[in-house]
C-alpha cells in the first residue's frame, strides 16, 4: 500500500491537501470529500484520521485506491462557517456545464482524472431524523434509482444495531440535489455517490465514531479492506 500527499488547487487561496492510497492490487477508486461546509468539524476529523490510519498503516486498503480530501474549504473552516456561496450548490449539474466556484471547478477535475466508482462525502446536520422526516442528521442520502441504495441499507442496518438509543438510529433518505457534490457525481461520472449526515445535536466524540465507522463499512462493501 502507498500513501502520498498532493495538494488541490495550488497555488491559490483554496489550496487544500488530499492524499491518494493505493492498495496493493487493482480494484475500485472510491473517492472521500469533507469539509465542503467549513463548520462541520467532525466529519473532518474523521476523513483526516482515515488518512493518518492509511499512512501509519493502521488501515490497509488492500484493492483499488481511495482519494481522500478531509478539508474541501480550507478559507469557511478557518471561520468555522458553511461558507458563502455554499460550495455544495457549485458542482456541475450537468454533462457540458461548468463548476460555479474554482474550488468545485478543482475538486471535480481531480474526480474526473481518477473515475471514481464510490464518492462519500462526509457532512453534519440538525436534528434527528428518527424524531421528524424534515432533517437530515443520522441520514444517510443518495439519488433515486442509485444502485447504492441497498448498500446504504445494509450499511444503516449494521450502524443501527450497534447504537442503543434508537432516536439516533440512521435514516435512508433518495433526493436529488443538483449542484451539489453528491448529484454531479451520480449524473456525471456515474458513481455510486453518498452523503452522509450526523447529527449535531451528538457529542463530537459520537459523531467521529459513526462517521468513521460508515466509511469503514462502505470500504467494506466496495471490497477494498
Amino acid at each position: 500500500m502507498l500513501v502520498t500527499r498532493h495538494v488541490l488547487a495550488a497555488p491559490s487561496p483554496y489550496a487544500t491537501p488530499y492524499y491518494i492510497v493505493r492498495g496493493t492490487n487493482p480494484g475500485p477508486v472510491m473517492m472521500i470529500t469533507s469539509g465542503v461546509h467549513g463548520n462541520e468539524t467532525a466529519s473532518m476529523a474523521a476523513a483526516q484520521k482515515l488518512a493518518d490510519d492509511c499512512a501509519a498503516g493502521r488501515r490497509v486498503i488492500h484493492r483499488g485506491t481511495l482519494i481522500i480530501v478531509p478539508r474541501v474549504n480550507q478559507q469557511a473552516y478557518a471561520k468555522k462557517i458553511r461558507g458563502k456561496p455554499d460550495l455544495n450548490r457549485t458542482f456541475p449539474r450537468r454533462k457540458s456545464g461548468r463548476s460555479k466556484h474554482p474550488l468545485a471547478a478543482a475538486v471535480f477535475k481531480l474526480a474526473r482524472e481518477h473515475h471514481p466508482d464510490w464518492w462519500l462525502d462526509l457532512h453534519e446536520a440538525n436534528g434527528l431524523s428518527q424524531l421528524s422526516p424534515r432533517v437530515l442528521g443520522q441520514t444517510l442520502i443518495t439519488n433515486p434509482g442509485s444502485s447504492s441504495v441497498p448498500i446504504c441499507r445494509r450499511v444503516i442496518e449494521r450502524m443501527n444495531r450497534s447504537i442503543p438509543v434508537g432516536k439516533h438510529h440512521f435514516n435512508l433518505k433518495r433526493h436529488e440535489l443538483p449542484g451539489s457534490a453528491r448529484t454531479a457525481a451520480s449524473r456525471l461520472l456515474h458513481a455510486k455517490s453518498v452523503t452522509v449526515e450526523t447529527c449535531w445535536s451528538l457529542k463530537r466524540a459520537v459523531r467521529i465514531k459513526y462517521q468513521t465507522e460508515i466509511v469503514h463499512y462502505f470500504l467494506r462493501e466496495a471490497d477494498m479492506t
